[in-house]
């Protein structure tokens, strides 16, 4: 598929610190620009399934961002229903002449093998700015190039309940338990990004209470305790 400087590339966006980063890295770094982001909603809470971030929260980050944000709505657990709104959701885009969706991946190579599978029935191509790059290392990369983000959701154990929220810099990096990945890839934990140089204006968070609840990532593993932090904007006075 042919590159040229400009490139348009529409990017997967969870709203935490990975696909913010990935945005940053792309922008610097690479031919291609970001003209869309893309988000997976759940139909029935209009929220990010694992993140637990709302649709409306969602829609501030990127509007501070100043990117437009598209939504696949799903409404059930199954890949088949997944790729049929995925598919929607991109034809317009298609119709424009943008055909390459990044991903803010950092491992898996069994997901992003699906992913770059999928995309190619569709004749788009998958991109993965951050591909392998050492957790240690981004861990202290993201917080020193200035992007602010909190936990918006941890799974207890290994970590506390009291970690919903923690804002993720140096010094909490510097705490976590052992065995515990600087940037929770093995699901430890989530984030929400809310400023950073991909930004135009902070996002100004109000805490809006916590949950939790038990989820069964993998099939072939007991359910884990999860415990969210929710926000809602916070209004100038």
């Amino acid at each position: 598929m042919l590159t040229t400087p400009h490139t348009p590339v529409v990017l997967s966006w969870s709203g935490g610190k990975d696909c913010a980063f990935a945005l940053h890295q792309l922008r610097l770094h690479t031919p291609y620009q970001v003209t869309h982001l893309l988000s997976v909603l759940q139909a029935h809470d209009r929220t990010l399934n694992m993140h637990g971030i709302s649709e409306s929260l969602l829609d501030a980050q990127a509007a501070a961002i100043g990117l437009p944000l598209v939504k696949v709505w799903v409404s059930q657990p199954d890949n088949e229903h997944y790729e049929a709104r995925l598919a929607a959701a991109l034809q317009p885009l298609a119709a424009i002449g943008i055909r390459h969706l990044a991903f803010g991946d950092l491992y898996l190579d069994d997901l992003r093998q699906y992913r770059e599978a999928l995309l190619q029935r569709w004749q788009w191509q998958a991109l993965f700015p951050l591909w392998q790059q050492p957790t240690q290392v981004l861990a202290q990369q993201i917080p020193a190039a200035g992007f602010r983000t909190r936990l918006c959701c941890v799974q207890v154990p290994p970590l506390k309940a009291s970690h919903a929220g923690a804002e993720w810099n140096h010094e909490l990096i510097a705490t976590l338990p052992a065995g515990v990945d600087p940037c929770g890839e093995n699901g430890e934990f989530h984030t929400f990004c809310y400023d950073g140089p991909i930004f135009q204006q902070p996002l100004q968070l109000a805490p809006a209470g916590t949950s939790s609840r038990q989820l069964q990532v993998h099939p072939l593993a007991p359910p884990q305790q999860y415990v969210y932090q929710h926000w809602q904007q916070a209004h100038a006075v």
